[in-house]
């Protein structure tokens, strides 16, 4: 059982930044692929942006190329969303999710992960 915590959410005006954190349990932290994913008002959770076990690999939405950036400290048991050019359509429930082992990669899969955190609520003013 991994047990994740986002933080770093809060609200911020359009262009701004923000890192996101997500810190997990167990010591098994190093094999897990992690992703971050968002849901806003209304809408389904989408893929955000995800980090191979390994941290060799990386994988973005195009909305958020360019300004989104992930990364993972697996001494710290941690993976990190760096925010920055914030735009109101970022505007969301940040979730962290962490997938087991697996044979193929499958980053922006939904179903691809195993745990999942409670959420961050970004917002941008404009």
């Amino acid at each position: 059982q991994v047990l994740l915590v986002e933080s770093g959410g809060g609200l911020v005006q359009a262009g701004g930044s923000l890192r996101l954190s997500c810190a997990a349990s167990g010591r098994a932290f190093s094999t897990y692929d992690m992703g971050w994913f968002r849901q806003a008002p209304g809408k389904g959770r989408e893929f955000v942006s995800a980090i191979h076990s390994t941290g060799s690999s990386t994988s973005y939405t195009d909305s958020v190329k360019g300004r989104f950036t992930i990364s993972k400290d697996n001494a710290r048991n941690t993976v990190y969303l760096e925010m920055n050019s914030l735009k109101p359509e970022d505007t969301a429930v940040y979730y962290c999710a962490a997938a087991a082992k697996r044979l193929t990669w499958a980053p922006n899969n939904i179903d691809y992960y195993d745990y999942w955190g409670q959420g961050t609520q970004v917002t941008v003013s404009s």
